[in-house]
C-alpha cells in the first residue's frame, strides 16, 4: 500500500503513526473520513493487525457505512471483522450480552422517539395532564437532559420548586418505571446502563477493553461526559485515536464539551497532534473569511485552513431593505444561475440559524415553482403507516406493550378505551403483557360483539407470522394482508402509504441480502431504532433548506446563510444564557455554516424589526469580523459602523442628526429621550410607527415631535 500516492504528508503521518495515542484535528474539508479508513486500512494489511480487533466509533449510521464501505474497497474480505459503528450500536452489542446483570432480558426492546411519544401520551392520560399546560416534547427533552447530566428521578423531584417542575419530576420517575418493568431502553439508556454495567463489573471492562488493541473516534468534538467516560473504558487497553475539529463543536446542548478534545493530551499520556489544514473543499476565498472569524475565538487550537485551489469570487454579503428583498435576493439569484446553465438546483443550499427564518423562503420558492426540500421535517420512519407496520412487525417478534396499544384498532376493530383497558388490567392482575393477556384470557376479560371475532382474527395473524417459514419480506407481505392494514389502504386510495408500505419491504429485503449473517427480523428492526435524522440521502434535484445544525458534515457549490442579523445569528438566548462561552460556539457555528460552501457563500440580512428577538435588525458582527478584503457588500447599507460589532443589548453608536425631521421611511434609525433608539416601520400622515428594543417594543409617536431625532444611517 503506497500512501505517498494516496495522502498528503499529514494525512500519511496520521494514518501511520503507532507510537502512542493519537489525536487528529482534521479541519473541515480536510479528508479526515479518507485519513481514518486508510488508517484502519494500514493497520489491517501493512501491520497484520487482526480486524476484529480494530473498533472506530462514529456518530451517525450514515458515517459509519461510509467508513465500512471505503475500508471495503481497499481492501476487500480482509476488512471483515472491523467493528465500525456508532456508539450506541456499540453499547447495544454489549448490553445484548451483559443486560442480566443490570436486571434486564438480553432481547430488552429499544424505544425509538415514537415510542418514547406514546408512553408519554399515556402517562399524561393516566396523571389527568393536560398537553396544553405539558407538552409531550418538552417532557421528552426534560426526561434527556436530566438523564445526561446522571440526575435520577428521586433527585429531580428533590430539585422541583414549583408545582410543574415536581410533576415533570414524577412522570419522570413513572416513566423509568414503565420502561424497567417492560424492559424497554431509550437511547440514553443504552449509553448510561453501559456505562454502569462498566462502572460496577470489573470483568466485563476487561473483556471489552482486551477485545480491541486500536480505536478509533470519530467526531470527537461532539462527545459529551457519558461518551467520554465510556470511550475511556473501551480504550482502556488500547492506542486510542480520536478525531475532530474543536472549531465546529456546536452541540453543547446536546452535551457536548468541546474541552475533550482541547484536553486529550492532558487525559492521556503519550500523545501525537497531527493538524490537518489543507482544505479539498472550498475556494480560497471561503477559506480565508471562515479563517478571520474563528481566530476571534479564544478556546481554541490554532489552526489555519489553506487550499492549493482557486481563489474564487468573492463572498457576497446582501443586505436587503425588508424581509421580501433578502427573500428575493435568495430566490432571484438561484434562479439566475439555473438559468443561465451554470448550475443545477441540487448545487443550492439555503441555512439558517433557527427553523421559523425558513417561512419567508419557502413561500417565496412556491411562488416561483422552484423545487426544494426541508431537512428536518418527517422522516420515512416517523411516518404513520411506517410506525404502524414496524408495530405490527415488533409485536411478532415480542410481546411489546406499546406495539401492541399502537395497532390493536388499526384497522379498526370495535376496540374501545374500556376494551383496551380491560385488556391492560389483566395483564397487570396476571403479570402478562397484554397481548398474552388476550391469547390467553380472551373468555375471561369478556371482550364481546365485533371486537371478539376481530380480535381472534388479529391473534391468528400474529401467530401465522411468528410461525412462518417464509423470508422475512414475505412473511411481511402476509402479515399486512392478515391483519387488514393493507386493505384499509386501498379502501381509503391511499396510494402514497401503500408506497412506502412497499419502500419498508424494500428495506426488510435489502438488509437481509446484506447481513447474510446475521439477518433476522429481531436485529433489523434493532438497526432501524438506531437511525438518526442524519442519515437521509436524496438524490432529486431540488435546493435543501435545512438548520446549520442539521448541515455538519455536508457541502454544497452554492450556499447562502440567510437571518445574518443580530440577536437572530448570534442568538441572543445563547449568548445571555451562555455568555463568552455562548458567542463562541455561535461563532463556531457560523464557521461550520461558511465552510459547507464549495465554490460561492452568500451572507444575507434585512433591515426592519424582529418580533423574535423583540428588537430592531442591525447586521451580525459576524459580518464584520470575516473582514473587507474578501467581502463584496451589496443591498441597503450595513447598519453597524464596520470597525464596531454590536454587544449584547446594545444597538451600534451612530452620530447623533440634528433635530429637523423631514420624510420619514421605513428604515430610518431614531432615538427618542425616553425609548432610546429603534427603527421605523411604519410612516402615515402626521405619526411614526416605531419599534424599540425591549421593554418598550413598538410605539405609534407624532412624527415632528421634539422627543426624536434621527440617527445617521
Amino acid at each position: 500500500m503506497n500512501l505517498d500516492n494516496l495522502l498528503n504528508p499529514k494525512q500519511k503521518e496520521a494514518a501511520t503513526y503507532l507510537d502512542g495515542h493519537l489525536r487528529i484535528i482534521a479541519g473541515a474539508g480536510s479528508g479526515k473520513t479518507r485519513v481514518v479508513t486508510y488508517r484502519i486500512a494500514y493497520l489491517i494489511e501493512e501491520i497484520g493487525v487482526n480486524p476484529r480487533n480494530i473498533l472506530a466509533i462514529t456518530f451517525t449510521n450514515k458515517a459509519a457505512n461510509e467508513m465500512k464501505e471505503r475500508v471495503e474497497k481497499i481492501l476487500g474480505a480482509s476488512a471483515f471483522g472491523a467493528t465500525i459503528c456508532t456508539i450506541h450500536s456499540l453499547c447495544v452489542r454489549v448490553l445484548r450480552q451483559h443486560a442480566s446483570l443490570l436486571g434486564y432480558p438480553h432481547n430488552f426492546i429499544i424505544m425509538d422517539e415514537e415510542d418514547q411519544k406514546a408512553l408519554i401520551k399515556k402517562l399524561f392520560k393516566e396523571k389527568e395532564i393536560s398537553s396544553k399546560s405539558l407538552t409531550v416534547k418538552s417532557m421528552i427533552n426534560y426526561i434527556s437532559s436530566y438523564k445526561i447530566a446522571m440526575i435520577s428521578p428521586d433527585r429531580a423531584l428533590k430539585m422541583s420548586s414549583i408545582p410543574i417542575e415536581k410533576t415533570k419530576a414524577e412522570i419522570y420517575q413513572l416513566y423509568e418505571d414503565y420502561n424497567k418493568s417492560h424492559a424497554m431502553m431509550d437511547f440514553d439508556d443504552l449509553l448510561l446502563n453501559t456505562l454502569r454495567l462498566f462502572q460496577d463489573n470489573e470483568d466485563v471492562v476487561e473483556k471489552w477493553s482486551r477485545r480491541y488493541q486500536f480505536v478509533h473516534v470519530d467526531e470527537f468534538q461532539d462527545v459529551g461526559e457519558i461518551e467520554y467516560q465510556l470511550i475511556h473504558y473501551f480504550g482502556k487497553q488500547s492506542t486510542v485515536c480520536v478525531v475532530g475539529d474543536p472549531d465546529q463543536t456546536i452541540y453543547s446542548f446536546r452535551g457536548s464539551d468541546v474541552n475533550f478534545i482541547l484536553n486529550f493530551d492532558k487525559d492521556y499520556e503519550n500523545v501525537k497532534t497531527v493538524i490537518l489544514d489543507q482544505n479539498y473543499r472550498s475556494t480560497k476565498t471561503i477559506l480565508e473569511i471562515s479563517n478571520n472569524l474563528i481566530r476571534k475565538n479564544k478556546n481554541r487550537l490554532e489552526k489555519d485552513l489553506f487550499t492549493e485551489g482557486e481563489d474564487g469570487n468573492k463572498v457576497v454579503h446582501y443586505v436587503g431593505k425588508d424581509e421580501a428583498s433578502e427573500t428575493h435576493f435568495i430566490t432571484n439569484t438561484i434562479l439566475d444561475l439555473v438559468n443561465k446553465g451554470e448550475a443545477e438546483y441540487r448545487d443550492f443550499c439555503i441555512l439558517y440559524r433557527a427553523n421559523y427564518l425558513s417561512r419567508p423562503i419557502e413561500q417565496d420558492l412556491i411562488s416561483k415553482n422552484m423545487p426544494y426540500k426541508i431537512f428536518g421535517g418527517l422522516k420515512f420512519f416517523s411516518r404513520k403507516e411506517v410506525k404502524d407496520a414496524l408495530s405490527y412487525l415488533r409485536l411478532v417478534v415480542s410481546n411489546d406493550d406499546l406495539s401492541f396499544e399502537r395497532i390493536v384498532n388499526v384497522p379498526s376493530r370495535g376496540v374501545g378505551a374500556k376494551t383496551l383497558e380491560k385488556i391492560q388490567m389483566c395483564a397487570i392482575d396476571n403479570h402478562l403483557s397484554n397481548y398474552e393477556a388476550l391469547c390467553f384470557y380472551s373468555d375471561a376479560i369478556g371482550i364481546g360483539g365485533k371486537a371478539k371475532k376481530e380480535l381472534k382474527n388479529f391473534v391468528q395473524a400474529i401467530e401465522k407470522a411468528r410461525a412462518s417459514i417464509k423470508s422475512v419480506e414475505e412473511m411481511y407481505d402476509d402479515l399486512m394482508k392478515d391483519t387488514g392494514y393493507l386493505d384499509m389502504l386501498k379502501n381509503n386510495n391511499e396510494e402514497s402509504r401503500i408506497d412506502n408500505l412497499m419502500e419498508l419491504k424494500n428495506s426488510i429485503a435489502t438488509y437481509m441480502r446484506e447481513h447474510p449473517e446475521n439477518a433476522t427480523l429481531e436485529e433489523y428492526l434493532q438497526d432501524i431504532a438506531l437511525y438518526t435524522t442524519q442519515d437521509d440521502a436524496t438524490s432529486e434535484n431540488y435546493i435543501s433548506l435545512m438548520s446549520i445544525h442539521m448541515a455538519k458534515g455536508l457541502e454544497f457549490d452554492y450556499v447562502f446563510v440567510t437571518g445574518m442579523s443580530e440577536n437572530i445569528f448570534p442568538s441572543i438566548r445563547s449568548i445571555e444564557e451562555e455568555g463568552d462561552d455562548g458567542i463562541e460556539e455561535e461563532r463556531r457555528l457560523a464557521y461550520v455554516a461558511f465552510t459547507r460552501a464549495k465554490k460561492r457563500l452568500y451572507l444575507t440580512d434585512s433591515q426592519g424589526y424582529s418580533f423574535v428577538s423583540q428588537s430592531p435588525k442591525m447586521t451580525s458582527r459576524f459580518i464584520n469580523e470575516v473582514g473587507r478584503d474578501f467581502v463584496e457588500h451589496v443591498g441597503t447599507p450595513s447598519r453597524f459602523k464596520t470597525e464596531n460589532y454590536i454587544k449584547v443589548g446594545e444597538t451600534p453608536e451612530e452620530m447623533i442628526g440634528d433635530n429637523e425631521v423631514g420624510e420619514w421611511k421605513n428604515g430610518d434609525l431614531v432615538e427618542h429621550s425616553v425609548f432610546g433608539k429603534g427603527v421605523v416601520i411604519g410612516v402615515h400622515e402626521r405619526t411614526v410607527d416605531i419599534a424599540f428594543n425591549v421593554p418598550h417594543g413598538i410605539k405609534t409617536l407624532m412624527s415632528n415631535h421634539k422627543a426624536l431625532k434621527r440617527l445617521a444611517s
